[in-house]
């Protein structure tokens, strides 16, 4: 087994374990360990709330889970001669739940306190637990199907510079002041609460805090950008921009829908991550590199059927839009969870059931004027009875 260079206690939130990580996005974060090129280590991590849903029958824990928590992230770690400018080559090795903590949760987040992809149509919270035996996953709370999980990292990605951070920071404070007052947000603006920056003592951590990005959106450095297929076996391909790139990781998910459309919605829990890394020096200039680059690895569900819906860029009210993949996206999902109601499915154990298991989304057609057109494939066998039209 690789050395441990991150360990967490599932019994303490993060700010009280014994290496501290972070939960905000700052370039004077400190590393916590340094490693060498080519070497091969493992991280813990905790789940991406630091533990506030339980193992219980209650939605209520995703109801009033504190958003401010989120994510709680294990790192940075310092790769010894990484610059700015150079290529971080992350290869993830193996990816697994932690020893007794074997189970994870799928919740639809209240629209008052997060929202979701559909949380016009499902504002109310719901959750689902997951108990996961090897690489399946089975919940008594969406009963009838169980499935392979395509085990991977929600988040993961290296400290921004100053420079990066200012303009992410100012350009969704600008889409955030369109319209302050929206529920959920249009984007999570740097807060002191809760924050958890590593070793940062005093005013500078005060400083930081009033800095530092939330971990809440994918960006430049990669960070959330819940990607199903990075899982083992996977190259990624960070640029770089402070010394050390910095490394950090979390928000582990044993299994994840195309859009993790519930917000909560993946399989999330607690877990481990192998990893190697090494270094192309100069390598975002000569590749003009502005996000992560991945190669996904060769582990993958091997699900042949699938039963495949449609969307199209025309809402719930028949109001037409203008190539929006976002509403077409959204149609789709919406199309099936009511076909799959008709199968004893609840429109939120659908819903939940569409954000974790290993479905396919597709924008199919993004040409033919007016309507964009995209897909929502899942397989037919991840359930217990057949659901095929008859």
């Amino acid at each position: 087994m690789p050395k441990v260079l991150f360990h967490v206690d599932l019994k303490k939130p993060m700010a009280e374990q014994d290496v501290v990580g972070h939960n905000r996005w700052h370039p004077e974060i400190p590393a916590v360990v340094s490693v060498k090129p080519g070497e091969v280590f493992r991280i813990e991590c905790k789940d991406w709330t630091d533990g506030q849903i339980k193992d219980d029958n209650s939605p209520n824990d995703v109801r009033d889970v504190d958003l401010s928590i989120v994510h709680v992230l294990s790192g940075p770690i310092a790769v010894a001669g990484a610059k700015p400018g150079d290529i971080l080559v992350v290869d993830i090795l193996d990816i697994g739940c932690l020893p007794d903590s074997e189970w994870g949760f799928t919740g639809i987040f209240a629209k008052t306190n997060g929202g979701g992809f559909l949380t016009d149509h499902y504002p109310n919270a719901a959750k689902a637990i997951w108990n996961i035996q090897g690489v399946y996953a089975q919940s008594r709370h969406i009963p009838g199907v169980r499935f392979y999980g395509l085990t991977h990292p929600g988040l993961i990605g290296c400290a921004p510079s100053a420079d990066l951070l200012a303009t992410w920071n100012k350009r969704e404070k600008k889409l955030y002041d369109t319209n302050p007052t929206r529920v959920p947000p249009l984007a999570n603006l740097p807060n002191v609460k809760n924050a958890v920056l590593g070793s940062l003592k005093g005013a500078k951590k005060d400083r930081v805090a009033k800095e530092a990005a939330r971990t809440v959106p994918p960006r430049e450095h990669g960070g959330n950008c819940d990607i199903k297929n990075l899982s083992k076996g996977s190259r990624i391909y960070f640029p770089v921009y402070v010394d050390g790139a910095n490394l950090s990781m979390g928000d582990i998910h044993f299994s994840q829908g195309d859009g993790e459309i519930s917000f909560c919605g993946a399989i999330e829990m607690a877990g481990y991550i192998d990893l190697h890394v090494d270094i192309i020096k100069g390598g975002v200039a000569k590749y003009k590199m502005t996000n992560p680059i991945f190669k996904p690895g060769m582990v993958e569900p091997r699900y042949s059927e699938y039963l495949i819906f449609e969307g199209i860029s025309v809402d719930e009210k028949g109001e037409q839009y203008y190539l929006d993949a976002h509403v077409a996206y959204r149609r789709a999902c919406l199309n099936a969870i009511e076909y799959l109601k008709q199968f004893g499915f609840t429109g939120e154990q659908a819903y939940m059931l569409l954000s974790c298991c290993p479905c396919e989304g597709r924008l199919s057609g993004i040409v033919d004027i007016p309507n964009a057109c995209c897909t929502l494939a899942i397989p037919t066998g991840i359930f217990t009875k057949s659901i095929l039209p008859t």
